[in-house]
């Protein structure tokens, strides 16, 4: 769908280059662009055995990699002769830091007026906060999705996954595609800039407006595991299947499978301790293995499903079956960005400047 679009991206670690990911299995040439001691994700968590770590393994195959040092004129002077003949930039470091290598925007579209750029920052580029360093973390707190993921007792619990760097990443690959649309209607490239922490907060829409309405800070009440048809019960091998039955058909459906048509008057009942409905479902949800309960959710349509580990994710049935999960030739295990888009299975993430003769042979 991208095929001819060229995107020169001066991004390291995560969230810029899982943007450019999601544009690289859309059929996008990326163009990555590497300090002389490349990405520091190159050098993050590298396991025995290998040379580059697995965040870098992750997010940038079928990339080409060019390693330039921007604070040299001489490179500096290729930067700008790519960005000359490509379609979007796109960059991560702090607010000035491209102003300060010469390749801000202002000093882009001189070579190329038809640039899409976008840069990706934590808070923006204006304000009190925006010189400051935070992480994933940081930006999940401070939007209040963190507030939304607590145990029992009331504490926030720590994320194994990094939503704000993926979420984030989703919104500048958006935004270089707006940018593209509108320079194809208007003729005009066009600047951007996402910050993380406000990605993060576009989430909250529901929560925001709810609070202010009725005081209640977790948004939709019936999606939040306070009714027993929307919720996580435990199997009687100790995992979790989801329930999601909040239609009435749904919950109809379930009822009957189990036999237990008395149960379909308590659709929205509580959740807690007490409410005797509650407390046979999770008498009943144990007394069965994920897998049992797993067949019964693929044979019953009562939107039932397992809650996965990661090391289930590659045989399970539909990842299986749609090829989301491969391996590449060289055996690094990959995630496919659009499920119905086909991708080059071959390719694998570039070696540090593996492309600088084949990419600036042109120039």
């Amino acid at each position: 769908m991208l095929e001819g679009i060229r995107v020169i991206d001066f991004t390291n670690y995560l969230p810029g280059p899982y943007a450019t990911l999601r544009l690289v299995d859309l059929g996008a040439e990326i163009i990555k662009i590497e300090p002389p001691s490349g990405d520091p994700a190159r050098n993050t968590g590298v396991p025995e055995g290998e040379e580059t770590g697995a965040v870098f393994r992750a997010q940038n195959r079928g990339k080409k990699s060019v390693a330039l040092n921007l604070k040299a004129e001489e490179d500096r002077a290729i930067a700008l002769k790519l960005i000359a003949q490509a379609d979007a930039v796109i960059e991560s470091f702090r607010p000035n830091v491209m102003a300060k290598l010469g390749l801000s925007y202002e000093e882009v579209r001189k070579v190329n007026p038809k640039i899409v750029y976008v840069s990706i920052t934590g808070y923006g580029t204006e304000g009190a906060m925006t010189e400051l360093g935070s992480h994933d973390l940081n930006y999940m707190a401070l939007s209040g999705i963190l507030a939304q993921l607590k145990d029992r007792e009331g504490r926030p619990v720590h994320p194994t996954n990094t939503f704000a760097d993926f979420i984030g990443g989703m919104a500048a690959s958006e935004r270089i595609l707006a940018g593209l649309v509108s320079r194809l209607k208007t003729g005009n490239g066009s600047y951007h800039c996402i910050s993380l922490t406000e990605a993060m907060i576009s989430l909250m829409t529901n929560h925001v407006l709810i609070e202010k309405e009725t005081g209640y800070p977790y948004g939709v009440n019936v999606l939040n595991g306070s009714i027993v048809a929307y919720g996580l019960y435990e199997t009687k091998d100790k995992r979790f299947m989801s329930m999601g039955a909040l239609e009435p058909k749904f919950w109809e459906h379930f009822c009957h499978a189990v036999g237990r048509t008395d149960w379909i008057a308590a659709h929205f009942s509580k959740a807690e301790a007490g409410n005797p409905v509650y407390e046979e479902l999770q008498s009943l949800f144990k007394s069965k293995t994920l897998a049992e309960w797993t067949e019964f959710g693929q044979r019953v349509d009562c939107c039932l499903a397992p809650v996965l580990e990661t090391w289930e994710l590659a045989t399970f049935p539909y990842f299986r079956e749609r090829e989301v999960i491969y391996e590449t030739p060289n055996g690094i295990r990959q995630v496919r960005m659009h499920g119905d888009k086909q991708v080059n299975q071959q390719a694998r993430p570039p070696e540090k400047g593996e492309h600088n003769q084949s990419v600036l042979k042109d120039l």
